[in-house]
């Protein structure tokens, strides 16, 4: 069972910095993507950008030049540095990892994929 958990979130001033962090947990599994949403009250989740284990990154346009999402693949972690942060950013951000987990099935190693999130981590911006 892999589980993500994210940490970070809180209050920032508009035009300020926040570094959000999600770090994977489980036993023998590999990750393909990384990657942060975030759900504003009324209003559907979304991508804010993400991180591919190819080295490619993608980016919400409202996140582009303000945002950075960066990976630790050794510690299984993604971070989000939020810079510039106005209140339209105001949301919970949730973490979202996928990829593949082993596991021994009757003595037969299996390979299944999983797709998880994490549980949020709220910002708020302040004017």
């Amino acid at each position: 069972q892999v589980q993500v958990v994210e940490s970070g979130g809180g209050l920032v001033q508009a035009g300020g910095s926040l570094r959000l962090s999600c770090e994977a947990s489980g036993d023998d599994f590999t990750i393909n993507t990384m990657g942060w949403y975030r759900q504003a009250p009324g209003k559907q989740r979304e991508l804010v950008a993400s991180s591919a284990s190819d080295g490619n990154t993608n980016y919400a346009d409202s996140a582009k030049g303000r945002f950075t999402i960066s990976r630790d693949n050794r510690e299984n972690t993604v971070y989000l540095q939020m810079d510039n942060v106005k209140p339209a950013d105001a949301a919970v951000y949730y973490c979202n990892a996928d990829g593949w987990v082993s596991r021994i099935d009757y003595g037969i190693p299996v390979v299944d994929e999983f797709n998880v999130w994490g549980q949020g981590t709220l910002v708020t911006v302040s004017a």
